[in-house]
């Protein structure tokens, strides 16, 4: 199984999507974050570091890679097509501003997913037309974890995605324990949280109670 059909694959099982944050860890390095979302049961990983050194983001690619590998978890970068490249990611998620899904295929070939972050019918309709194998959807509620985010879309997009376009998809943005039973009951099935797991003083306890939210 190559990357892509893993990362297609784990995204219609659902479940929790983890990110990376380490300026929201509590001082805790990324490799120790990820290790303890993966011995939670998180099997989607997407590395997201946008102001650090790109060195010191190969070197952590690498070790989250090897991590993740062990584990049968997908491993995404965010943004970097040369880092996802160099460090043999599953997959590499883009946004509406950086390269175009077809101008990233052709860089990435056919075994490595390619997401794309949406916000609007209009975007997830031409994600589907552009060869995109999922898309993130969101942010559903308002969110300080990036500084160039866009106003909350709310569920009527979110309703719109689940019932209209044929693609796996994550929901993002403002997730947390006390919302996400709402989230899952407009249809999404894989969804995305930032601080509220490399924020939690304990990360695996967190998991468990939103895993047992999600599926009591």
């Amino acid at each position: 199984m190559n990357g892509r059909e893993l990362v297609t694959r784990l995204m219609h099982e659902g479940g929790l999507y983890g990110l990376t944050a380490e300026k929201f860890s509590l001082g805790r390095r990324n490799a120790d974050v990820v290790r303890t979302m993966l011995d939670g049961g998180i099997r989607i990983i997407q590395y997201r570091e946008k102001t650090k050194k790109m060195g010191l983001k190969y070197e952590e690619c690498l070790q989250l890679r090897a991590m993740t590998r062990e584990a049968g978890a997908a491993f995404i970068v965010n943004d970097d097509i040369d880092l996802a490249l160099l460090t043999g990611a599953d997959g590499v998620h883009v946004g509406q501003e950086d390269l175009p899904v077809e101008a990233v295929r052709a860089l990435v070939g056919e075994g490595m997913a390619v997401g794309l972050s949406t916000h609007s019918p209009e975007q997830a309709r031409a994600a589907v037309s552009r060869g995109a194998d999922y898309i993130g959807v969101g942010p559903i509620f308002a969110t300080r974890t990036k500084e160039d985010v866009c106003a909350p879309v709310g569920f009527d997009y979110l309703d719109f995605v689940a019932r209209n376009i044929d693609l796996p998809f994550v929901a993002i943005g403002g997730i947390k324990e006390h919302n996400i039973k709402e989230v899952a009951n407009h249809g999404a099935r894989c969804m995305a949280l930032v601080t509220e797991i490399t924020a939690a003083e304990d990360i695996r306890g967190k998991i468990a109670a939103l895993t047992n939210i999600l599926c009591p």
